[in-house]
């Protein structure tokens, strides 16, 4: 009985850690929620509002739009977390827990009068994937991790007076997690898990004149209850299980400065609450603890800075620079979480066919250090290190009408 409590306890508490190895902003968030924004690392995300996306970087940049729009974005993210150490089967050179995924955003906006603004957003804030060779020294600890949200937020946004608008939106969030690794008694077993819960934004922007403002921006931290099964060739070992998770709340000041026809200038930092993160309690149906994982996340900030040169009416280009901090302790490091601190470098531009739509595309590319891991629960170890990256490509097109 203890051997299955012990085994179930280390693939739920593993589940909800999924992909953050792979997830292009810190842990496991993503940030990547338009296309216009990427070229410049998202800099200046709450205080640039150009486009419906703003429904979730500021809610109240809405009131710098006027009449309907519509933003559509898809990412395809491309991370790699290779591996070099010693596990199971002694060394491995090469296993590469990356993979290329695609994530899609979506935004609405409109006017209901000059001064009230509504919108919606459906978007994913958490998640992405790792998944290794089945048989790849560290199948003891992980073979596929996979988290996925879906994000629904209505929002509206109240311009007080010309210099001073305000905004809010409910977050409606449905998470699911998918867990598998490898067993000598059970063989590959494997846990799933679902939930819904609500959250909120809030937002303010506040213009100092025609060409400069300021943005602040605030996602709460949502509790979920993740209630799922594990199964595995053996039906002794199937059973209920649950896992209670906070992901955090994440706080964002930007500032926007248009210096001449040519030139805008931005800049960001924004703070993310994985202190949240601290320790993983497994549960069965009665109540009772099965398993308790100690992980230690850290708070974390991401500083970014980014230029718009606008070549002609129809034309203008994007580049932008960020930092962002990985809330991961070297002592907390696991298969499911080879995460690092990372280095953003961006371009990206827009084409404008007509006065009323745009094409926005962008690219980045992630420097992320290496990553030591000495992971020996469950045994045998997992000794080496990581050499990890991210691409992501992105395009989106907006409609005003």
């Amino acid at each position: 009985m203890m051997f299955k409590q012990t085994m179930v306890g280390w693939s739920v508490a593993g589940a909800l850690l999924a992909m953050s190895g792979s997830a292009a902003a810190s842990g496991f968030a993503l940030i990547e929620q338009n296309a216009s924004g990427l070229g410049n690392a998202y800099a200046g995300g709450a205080a640039v509002a150009e486009d419906a996306s703003t429904v979730f970087y500021n809610p109240a940049g809405m009131s710098r739009l006027s009449g309907k729009q519509i933003a559509v974005a898809l990412h395809d993210i491309k991370p790699s977390a290779k591996f070099s150490g010693t596990g199971a089967s002694g060394t491995d050179m090469g296993d590469d827990a990356g993979g290329s995924t695609f994530v899609p955003n979506a935004y609405f906006a409109m006017e209901m009068r000059p001064d009230l603004k509504v919108g919606v957003g459906v978007n994913a804030p958490f998640g992405l994937q790792t998944e290794y060779d089945a048989a790849w020294v560290g199948r003891y600890q992980a073979i596929k991790s996979k988290i996925e949200t879906i994000n629904v937020n209505p929002s509206i946004a109240y311009q007080v007076n010309d210099a001073l608008s305000i905004g809010a939106g409910l977050d409606y969030q449905h998470i699911s997690g998918e867990l598998s690794r490898y067993d000598n008694v059970l063989g590959t077993t494997v846990v799933k898990g679902t939930d819904n819960a609500w959250g909120y934004n809030l937002g303010t922007l506040y213009n100092f004149n025609a060409n400069a403002r300021i943005g602040i921006a605030y996602r709460s931290a949502i509790s979920y209850t993740l209630k799922g099964d594990i199964t595995s060739s053996l039906p002794f070992a199937n059973t209920p299980v649950s896992l209670k998770v906070k992901l955090p709340g994440m706080l964002s000041l930007s500032g926007f400065h248009q210096l001449n026809d040519k030139w805008d200038f931005m800049a960001d930092v924004s703070w993310t609450g994985w202190s949240t993160f601290k320790q993983l309690n497994v549960v069965n149906n009665s109540g009772a603890t099965i398993s308790s994982t100690t992980e230690n996340w850290k708070n974390t900030v991401r500083v970014s800075v980014g230029a718009t040169h606008h070549y002609s009416q129809q034309w203008l280009a994007r580049a932008g620079l960020a930092y962002d901090q990985s809330p991961v302790p070297d002592a907390n490091r696991t298969a499911r979480i080879p995460d690092n601190n990372r280095t953003w470098l961006a371009f990206g531009g827009q084409y404008k066919p007509s006065t009323a739509s745009a094409i926005d595309f962008g690219y980045a590319h992630l420097f992320v250090s290496d990553s030591s891991i000495n992971e020996s629960n469950p045994a045998p170890a997992l000794v080496g290190t990581y050499k990890n990256k991210v691409d992501i490509l992105s395009a989106q097109f907006t409609q005003s009408f």
